[in-house]
């Protein structure tokens, strides 16, 4: 295997400060690079008393609508009727004109 190949592998925190939700997990975010993003400046002290790296996150399992049940169905039938509906005139009229 080849050496200094991959990206440092270390532990990392994610917040989504929008819903006051963090995890800790292990991300190649942890490590310098000099392609990429980089290790993160912020750093946050978790429970276990070690200071870690912080990534900030927009959208996580704690704000996303898919995750919390608060998606919207969408009334596909609904819409489909609305179409026809409106666009049942245009083809009637289409009909007659080129009956032969």
């Amino acid at each position: 295997m080849k050496q200094n190949l991959h990206p440092t592998y270390g532990p990392v925190v994610f917040r989504d400060a929008s819903a006051g939700f963090t995890f800790l997990t292990r991300s190649t975010l942890a490590g310098s690079t000099d392609s990429g993003p980089g290790r993160p400046t912020a750093t946050i002290e978790w429970s276990d008393g070690q200071t870690y790296p912080v990534v900030d996150v927009e959208i996580s399992s704690a704000s996303h609508p898919f995750w919390t049940g608060s998606a919207r169905v969408v009334d596909t039938a609904g819409r489909v009727e609305k179409f026809r509906q409106r666009y049942a005139k245009h083809n009637t009229s289409s009909d007659s004109k080129g009956g032969n």
